[in-house]
């Protein structure tokens, strides 16, 4: 057979044609992909150039919780998100063109989240970021109601991200020392507006975090580009308050605003041993999780922003005074005149009666104004105020609370013969509740006052202020004997046949305590205007104070005085706190002083 002079074409030569014609229409369609976007469809191209890159986040911190003395939480953060735009994605229609869609999305979003629609509108127009707020703390179930409906509508470029919520779980109770959180910024971004939510919020709010990472097509790229910096989550804040106690209060002090047609009310509970605050009651209050339906004015805590004239419970000092400088014993004997002559006034007392005889301690027991300024002639000098300083009048108690007044203890030329008769028996002075409440409780204290205190252990106010039990000081005011001689009088108030507040007591313990009532001073007239402050003061066991009670209702229109108005929840509130601590009830006789003579 005779043989070709060519070779035939194999199998290989086959395979490589074919490789060149499959090669050459790969590059035939990326060429003609690279002329649509160059030339046929610009608006595609953008659209994906816009949804490559990197992207910030913030990584929010977990505000810290408020927390009773007891770890029950008073305010704490629960589950929640933030709402975010991708402004490029947000700008731009299914079509990949860009679009101004703007205001619609920012109506939306300002209807249904409540934030307001200018501010957001403005960060969904940037064009210089990829990560922009719409609203914080936003309820997950709410925020994806909304998301979805942003969806439906055609919108790209909102999604969520982890931002706790501030709730309040014990609702009104301690309100006006926690405080709540606003929302002024127009994404909604929580702000601290009153109360420990403000004073401490360097240490409750802990500090963002942040991340980047790259994107293309709106999407994280697992592989890509991430930088993260973890959020500090913020500090817990434990404070002296007892959530249980203080709820109980609250309610005792509610209904005796309202029974005595008052305007306003405060109570608080002390640790006579070591001046921690376990109740600091305001009535009228408001609910942290809804503080826009009450007022302005009940926003705040009245114990410590209003002062007033804290009538005959100022008694308690000035006597005690007496009694440690020397001059007196409760066993003094006193000859009151119906009514007595002064410089340019005649002082009288609260009860129509002639020329009686009292001892020291029956002053007291009676509320005698004459035989309080009989007695207060004995001091030398400025001795009474000495004393009324070194109780904490006239000082703001620096507990922790915004908006503290320190009241009024006058001093220099304002300080004259006249200026001491009415002080000692509690007019023309002015006080805070807390102050008032400390200054008793140095008696309760064996005359050893100790700085009162709202937290536990040790925090920083917003002014650089350290506060809280560990910074505590304590000063002798009155000896140990001039203590418990003053408590034994006090005593005498409380008893039903010599004292003006049998409705104070508690059964089953010694009670030591004094009644307050004040005229009023208008800031209109200058003058005292007709209505009153009511109070009433004490400590129990009064052989071994354990708790350190003060109520006080201001402008009781039904009538009444601190025995017949304050008293009864005084003896409420002290005997629940009593029982809830376990205390045991006294097995000593009480004061038999004499009260007359």
């Amino acid at each position: 057979m005779a043989t070709s002079r060519y070779p035939r074409r194999g199998a290989p030569q086959v395979r490589l044609r074919i490789g060149f014609v499959l090669i050459a229409m790969v590059l035939s369609v990326f060429g003609g992909r690279l002329v649509q976007l160059q030339g046929l469809d610009p608006g595609s191209y953008a659209a994906m150039a816009a949804a490559e890159g990197s992207r910030d986040v913030v990584l929010p911190a977990t505000r810290g919780d408020i927390l009773d003395r007891n770890g029950e939480p008073l305010a704490e953060s629960v589950d929640g998100v933030m709402v975010i735009a991708d402004p490029a994605l947000v700008n731009t229609d299914e079509a990949g063109n860009p679009v101004d869609r703007a205001p619609q999305l920012a109506k939306l979003l300002s209807t249904k989240l409540d934030v307001d629609y200018v501010t957001v509108l403005e960060r969904l127009r940037r064009t210089d970021t990829r990560f922009q707020y719409m609203a914080r703390a936003v309820p997950a179930a709410k925020a994806a109601h909304v998301l979805d409906r942003a969806r439906a509508r055609g919108f790209d470029g909102l999604t969520t991200q982890r931002d706790p919520i501030r709730v309040y779980p014990a609702g009104d109770v301690a309100a006006n020392l926690v405080g709540f959180l606003g929302t002024p910024l127009g994404d909604g971004t929580p702000q601290p507006l009153a109360g420990f939510e403000r004073t401490f919020d360097a240490q409750l709010s802990g500090t963002d975090g942040s991340a980047r990472y790259s994107v293309a097509a709106g999407q994280k790229i697992p592989l890509g580009e991430q930088t993260v910096v973890e959020a500090v989550d913020g500090e817990d804040l434990t404070t002296t308050i007892d959530r249980e106690l203080q709820w109980y209060v609250q309610r005792v002090l509610r209904q005796t605003v309202y029974g005595a047609r008052a305007d306003s009310g405060v109570a608080i509970v002390m640790d006579s041993r070591t001046g921690e605050v376990l109740s600091l009651a305001d009535y009228p209050t408001y609910d942290a999780n809804q503080p826009l339906e009450s007022d302005e004015a009940d926003l705040g805590s009245r114990a410590m922003s209003d002062v007033y004239e804290p009538g005959s419970v100022e008694k308690v000092l000035t006597l005690g005074a007496l009694v440690d400088a020397g001059r007196v014993t409760p066993r003094t004997r006193l000859t009151v005149p119906a009514s007595l002559a002064r410089q340019d006034r005649s002082i009288g007392d609260w009860f129509d009666h002639g020329t009686i005889k009292l001892t020291l301690a029956g002053v007291l027991a009676k509320s005698s104004n004459i035989g309080t300024v009989l007695a207060a002639d004995k001091f030398e000098g400025d001795e009474l105020r000495d004393y009324l300083t070194a109780f904490g009048l006239g000082e703001a108690t620096d507990v922790g609370v915004r908006g503290e007044s320190a009241g009024i203890v006058p001093s220099g030329s304002l300080w004259t013969s006249q200026t001491q008769d009415r002080v000692a028996f509690g007019q023309s002075i002015s006080v805070n509740a807390l102050q008032m409440a400390a200054a008793i409780n140095a008696v309760a204290n064996g005359g050893v006052r100790v700085d009162p205190s709202v937290v536990r252990g040790t925090a920083t106010t917003d002014s650089g202020q350290r506060v809280g039990t560990d910074t505590t000081t304590s000063r002798r005011v009155l000896s140990e004997e001039a203590a418990r001689k003053t408590m034994l009088m006090m005593e005498r108030v409380v008893d039903p046949d010599a004292g003006v507040a049998p409705r104070a007591q508690v059964p089953g313990y010694r009670v030591a305590g004094k009644t307050g009532t004040a005229q009023r001073a208008s800031s209109e007239c200058g003058c005292y205007d007709g209505t009153f402050t009511v109070s009433f003061a004490g400590f129990a066991p009064a052989d071994d104070p354990r708790f350190t009670v003060y109520v006080v209702v201001q402008n009781p229109r039904n009538g009444g005085g601190g025995g017949s108005v304050a008293g009864p929840a005084f003896s409420k509130i002290m005997g629940y706190a009593l029982r809830r601590y376990a205390v045991p009830p006294t097995s000593t006789k009480p004061s038999d002083l004499p009260v007359e003579w």
